[in-house]
């Protein structure tokens, strides 16, 4: 499991202090710090000690944490004509487009070969998103 480091701009921020304090602390030997070129890293087992207490993560740092799944599909028509084509791309985003606020985005990015009569549909997204854009280009294809 990776060590949680700390900037001395960091703790002097977590622990309403000024920054020289922090350096100061460090250099004297009463806070353990890691040098990492020309910085100073403090390991958060290393700032519990000095504090005597735990240290939770602060709002901004637990913001950070969020986890964001994102899903790439890629459809391919073959034999499609330009003029399908061109319906598809335009349906698929008004769909994407039409979907309010309230959801979540989806890029999509169409292509059409005139050599081969081929469509590549490339949709970006969170998962939910992707997935009713997917039926979406299923029922317009079947009708």
């Amino acid at each position: 499991m990776a060590q949680e480091l700390y900037s001395v701009f960091q703790i002097a921020e977590r622990l309403k202090l000024h920054v020289k304090t922090v350096r100061s602390f460090v250099r004297e030997g009463k806070l353990k710090a890691t040098r990492i070129g020309k910085q100073y890293r403090i390991a958060r087992a290393d700032l519990e000690a000095f504090t005597g207490h735990p240290i939770f993560p602060t709002e901004r740092e637990t913001a950070r944490r969020h986890r964001y799944v994102e899903v790439s599909a890629i459809a391919q028509i073959d034999a499609i004509s330009p003029e399908a084509s061109s319906e598809v791309a335009n349906s698929l985003s008004s769909f994407v487009y039409g979907r309010g606020k309230t959801e979540k985005p989806v890029r999509v990015e169409t292509m059409y070969d005139e050599e081969i009569g081929r469509m590549k549909i490339i949709l970006l997204g969170d998962p939910k998103s992707v997935s009713s854009t997917l039926n979406f280009l299923s029922a317009l294809l079947e009708s």
